[in-house]
Parts: C-alpha cells; sequence; structure tokens
C-alpha cells in the first residue's frame, strides 16, 4: 500500500514537473526524464505518461487563451484581416516541423533517445545561445510603449512577417533533438527575427496548440494500447497536475517577460546541463 502511494506521489512531483517546464525555455522532456530516471519512477510503459500530462499542459494553455482563440475563429469565418494574418503565421510556423518532423522524427529517437549527454550538451549549447541573443543590440527590456514602438521589433502576432513566422517555424524542429526545448527554440528565434520579447512567447504558446495536439495524436495511436487499468491512477494525477502548474507557470512567464531578459533561464540551462553532464560521468 505505501509503495503505491510513493509511486502516485512521484506521478504527482513529474506532473508538476512537466507543467512547470513545457512552456519555458527548459527543456521539460530531459526535466521528465532525468528526473524521472533520479527518483527511480517506472510506470512499466511510461511512455504513455509522459504524452497524456503533456496534453494536460496544452490543455491548459488553450483554457487561459479561450477567449483569444474563441475571437480567432469568428474572425477567421468572418475573413477579418488580422485574424486571417494571425492564422496565417500559425500555419506558416507549423507547417517546417509538420513536415520536416514526419520525416525524420524517427531517425531522431532512434539515433538520441535516451542518451542523457545529449541532454546536457543541448541544455548547455541552448543556454549559451539565449544568453548571445538576449546580449544583441535592441534587446534590453523596455519600460513604455514607446520604448518598444521605436525598437523597430514586431509587437502583435498578426504583424509577424512570413521571414519571421517560417523563422520560428524551422527552429521549432530542432525541438526533434532531445534537450532543446520547442519553447526555447521558437521563443529564441523570434527574438533573434525581430519579433519583441512578449510578443515572440505568444507566438510560441499559440503555436504550441496545434504542434503538440497533432503530436499528442500521431503518440496515443501508437502507444495509445500502452493505457491500462495498473497506471491510469497515475497517468490521471500526473495530467491534472500538469494541467494545473501550467495555469500558474503561463501567466507568471509572461508577467516576467514584460519586465525582464531570458538570462536567467539561460543560467539555469546551463548549471543543469553542466550538472547532467558530470552525473553521466559520475563525477557527482
Amino acid at each position: 500500500m505505501m509503495q503505491d502511494v510513493v509511486f502516485l506521489l512521484k506521478a504527482a512531483f513529474l506532473g508538476i514537473i512537466e507543467g512547470i517546464t513545457e512552456f519555458l525555455p527548459i527543456s521539460s522532456t530531459a526535466h521528465l526524464l532525468i528526473l524521472g530516471d533520479w527518483i527511480g519512477f517506472d510506470a512499466g510503459q511510461d511512455k504513455v505518461y509522459e504524452i497524456v500530462i503533456q496534453l494536460g499542459s496544452i490543455l491548459a494553455v488553450m483554457w487561459i487563451y479561450r477567449q483569444r482563440l474563441a475571437q480567432l475563429c469568428v474572425g477567421t469565418l468572418k475573413r477579418e484581416r488580422a485574424d486571417l494574418l494571425f492564422v496565417r503565421n500559425l500555419l506558416l510556423a507549423f507547417l517546417p516541423a509538420a513536415i520536416i518532423g514526419l520525416i525524420l522524427i524517427k531517425y531522431i529517437k532512434q539515433l538520441l533517445d535516451g542518451q542523457f549527454i545529449v541532454y546536457a550538451i543541448t541544455l548547455v549549447l541552448g543556454g549559451l545561445i539565449m544568453l548571445w541573443v538576449e546580449s544583441r543590440p535592441g534587446m534590453s527590456k523596455h519600460s513604455t510603449a514607446n520604448d518598444i514602438e521605436n525598437s523597430g521589433q514586431t509587437t502583435k502576432i498578426e504583424d509577424i512577417s512570413i521571414g519571421q513566422a517560417l523563422t520560428v517555424g524551422f527552429a521549432q524542429c530542432l525541438a526533434m533533438i532531445p534537450g532543446t526545448s520547442r519553447s526555447g527554440a521558437t521563443i529564441i528565434a523570434g527574438m533573434f527575427a525581430g519579433i519583441h520579447r512578449k510578443t515572440a512567447t505568444e507566438f510560441s504558446f499559440f503555436l504550441a496548440m496545434p504542434t503538440m495536439i497533432a503530436a499528442t495524436v500521431l503518440s496515443l495511436y501508437k502507444y495509445g494500447g500502452q493505457l491500462t487499468q495498473s497506471n491510469l491512477l497515475a497517468v490521471a494525477i500526473g495530467f491534472v497536475m500538469a494541467f494545473l502548474s501550467s495555469l500558474v507557470v503561463v501567466r507568471a512567464l509572461l508577467a516576467f517577460v514584460s519586465r525582464y531578459s531570458y538570462r536567467p533561464f539561460a543560467w539555469y540551462r546551463i548549471i543543469f546541463g553542466l550538472i547532467v553532464a558530470a552525473w553521466v560521468y559520475n563525477l557527482v
């Protein structure tokens, strides 16, 4: 009995970790697999656990933006220009991962999945790239609306250009490499392409919706049979905890990037990556 309780507590803990890390630029997959290994979590066929709790996170962000999504649907049907441009940009950014992902994801997983040193390398490398992008001219935080407007950065998703949308879309393909972070790749690519930090973050959230839903449907088709009565409760608990923690994190992140840069997350990636590397080589 006590063993079952501990198992469910581990499932809840990893659900919280998923909700916290899914939309932060620090790689949710790296945290789930590495921390899961450290605490000895084994859901049997745990692939389905990872898939379902990720769905909890994406449903949370859809809930937060439910009014904007409803407005977007209505505006698109009415052929409102701003909403049509919004949808166009999402489709353009979604297509590269949809096409390239279908072709390469199987081979990338076979080559790199479970290689913890790859997570360490990509965590550190991603952190260094993040620091570089944040250090570029024009990347400093802007305290007033006039400062933001005068910076020349794109501040509305509907104003994102075709080139900017495709840049974000191709960057999202990098998330197929373990430890890269889908949100990190898309946000930093957006900033590099001239999209304002907060706008790039929101665009990443919206882009996550079709991307992660498509990935979840495909994965459930492949691994849905692993969902059994023995792991159903653990999966359900992880799903709920991921949903609830994502509700908190998404709102907090938007408030944070309105005032600060992504440098703290960059340094976190570097430190965590070095810890993982030390663990891989039995130095800790």
